[in-house]
């Protein structure tokens, strides 16, 4: 930010002392403006806690690599890219796409608003947007136009005498402009959180809230971190391309960049992940899903080091072994260890975190103040003024959701050892997946068992992954009767395959308000105070896990999201009681 743009938000003095400040800066452009406020920011004792940036481009945008930023610049793709400094203390989002459509997906409270418009842009929409997220008395300086002025005050907002450049004016609405508020930080007297489930999303949370300085009690049932479906020896992280570029590719693609850029900070930090660096190959259904893939690849403008299309020949030059089909390559992706993951985040949260384990938690029970959790004795084991639920499908009973919206489903993994897949260089994932965990050694799996508690290793289930491997990798040839290691672990999943993520609702209110909500939307609905899920990853905890965290840590921070809205209303844990008010099932 240029001096006159800190003088017209009148900084360093505004974010003195405070929690949090918010900017929004409608075109990124080399980023003179985001390193002016970080110098800033550097340079003031008072500074707020937590500098947020949150600037509009277009793809072009990350084709201007501004030096200090060089590290960690993100992949030249669409949505929301979140970039942390300063130990997180300062946050840098990216929304690349359409500006005017980017402004509209924001959901956050901004203190001050950088503005350029196009002199041939009609300003109206742009300031009905701002005054949708709009701080109290939020700032706004902008390049002169025309109309500017007008439609800011018809938004809501107070304009200062013309000082040419800019254009100044604070948002003092006289009149009610907006349906909602924009998100505030959770009215809690203590950072402190109760974390339930300790597997990735729960450790991934931990680690979330840790770094924003909350104390964090993490319970778990077993005797210690990822001892379920995280405890596997190996887990495939991927993005995923579709024909058209749907909410889930949106989602995952969001997943896929932010879980690389923490695992990175992770290992910068000295922990060990058993990351694989050499990519994944996926395999295509048929040769016609290959085509078509390859052709939205193309036309989404993806590039390399995203995706590519790979033909049969490619694919098994690729792999080191042959494949049945062409597919695409993910020069990104790979397999890491879920456990290291898991311990690397509690290692982080360092003296923020308590561990109570082997402990099963019977019931959470709220008492207008805090939460109680208690175990099947009746005995308390913690209380805190916020709550996240973690545990999978367990979740569901303690939260008392509506219409049992997840099941559980049991997976069965095969280990060959030795391997007839010695040459595999990368992960393969099709049918199902293989991956190398060492000379001569294969993990493949897993089958999907839905509502199966059963949690002995079945031959049949390792008949079933031999089989869904010889698919993909015609040369794996392994003998159905051949003697081989396996592991069960139990996975969670919904109707429609999203992750339940962010703030419960208060279902007892809604039920008796039912009437009144059968048109709701997201925001319409209660909740319930300081309770919050991360669980239902189904089988992409490793993709999921880290940006649900970061999005369930600032929707309780009162922070920016790190995706857009509508992304994030797909998996907003009430959407399946949204449904049901809607088909007025509550009479």
């Amino acid at each position: 930010m240029t001096d006159p743009l800190l003088n017209a938000h009148d900084l360093p003095a505004r974010w003195a002392r405070r929690r949090r400040f918010v900017i929004v800066d409608t075109l990124f452009g080399d980023g003179r403006a985001f390193l002016a406020a970080w110098a800033a920011w550097r340079a003031d004792p008072e500074r707020c806690e937590r500098l947020h940036f949150v600037s509009i481009g277009t793809l072009d945008t990350l084709d201007r690599v501004p030096v200090e930023l060089a590290s960690i610049w993100p992949m030249r793709v669409t949505g929301m890219h979140r970039l942390e400094l300063e130990a997180g203390r300062v946050v840098l989002t990216l929304a690349i796409g359409d500006p005017g459509e980017m402004l509209q997906k924001l959901w956050l409270r901004a203190d001050a608003f950088n503005l350029r418009v196009h002199a041939s842009d009609d300003p109206r929409p742009l300031c009905k947007a701002l005054a949708r997220i709009a701080g109290d008395n939020a700032t706004v300086a902008a390049d002169a136009h025309p109309l500017l002025q007008r439609a800011l005050e018809a938004a809501g907002f107070a304009c200062d005498e013309p000082a040419p450049p800019l254009i100044k004016a604070r948002f003092a609405p006289r009149w009610r402009v907006r349906r909602h508020e924009p998100p505030l930080a959770a009215a809690t007297p203590e950072r402190h959180a109760i974390v339930i489930g300790a597997g990735l999303a729960g450790c991934a949370v931990t680690s979330r809230l840790a770094a924003r300085g909350w104390r964090v009690t993490l319970i778990d049932r077993n005797d210690g971190v990822a001892r379920d479906a995280s405890g596997n020896p190996a887990g495939v992280f991927h993005p995923i391309v579709w024909r058209d570029d749907s909410p889930a590719a949106r989602l995952t693609r969001a997943g896929f960049l932010y879980a690389l850029r923490h695992w990175t900070a992770l290992e910068d930090a000295g922990h060990e992940l058993l990351r694989t660096r050499d990519g994944l190959l996926q395999i295509a259904d048929s040769p016609e899903d290959a085509l078509a893939i390859a052709d939205a690849i193309a036309r989404f403008g993806l590039p390399a080091s995203y995706a590519v299309a790979a033909t049969r020949a490619d694919a098994s030059r690729i792999a080191g072994v042959d494949v049945a089909r062409g597919g695409w390559f993910f020069a990104r992706g790979g397999a890491i260890s879920p456990a290291a993951v898991c311990a690397a985040q509690c290692a982080v949260a360092g003296n923020a975190l308590t561990r109570i384990f082997s402990t099963q938690i019977d019931r959470i029970q709220h008492d207008g103040h805090d939460w109680h959790a208690f175990d099947a004795t009746g005995t308390l084991i913690a209380h805190a003024p916020v709550v996240v639920l973690a545990n999978a499908h367990d979740a569901m009973r303690l939260a008392h959701l509506h219409g049992q919206p997840t099941r559980g489903v049991r997976g069965q993994l095969t280990v060959l050892d030795p391997s007839p897949l010695g040459a595999l260089r990368v992960p393969v994932i099709g049918d199902g997946y293989a991956v190398p965990l060492a000379p001569q050694r294969t993990l493949t799996g897993a089958t999907y068992d839905i509502d199966s508690t059963d949690r002995k290793v079945r031959s049949a289930g390792h008949r079933e992954n031999l089989e869904r491997l010889a698919r993909m990798l015609p040369s794996s040839n392994v003998e159905l009767n051949q003697h081989v290691d396996g592991r069960v672990a139990f996975r969670c999943v919904t109707s429609d395959r999203m992750p339940m993520i962010g703030q419960l609702a208060d279902e007892t209110a809604a039920r008796a308000d039912a009437g009144r909500l059968s048109g709701a939307w997201p925001l319409d609905l209660p909740r319930a105070a300081g309770l919050y899920g991360a669980f239902a990853f189904g089988s992409r905890g490793l993709v999921w896990s880290a940006l649900g965290a970061e999005l369930v840590a600032s929707e309780i921070e009162g922070e920016p999201w790190p995706i857009e809205r509508e992304l994030a209303e797909a998996l907003d844990p009430a959407r399946f009681l949204l449904r049901a008010l809607r088909h007025g099932e509550f009479k």
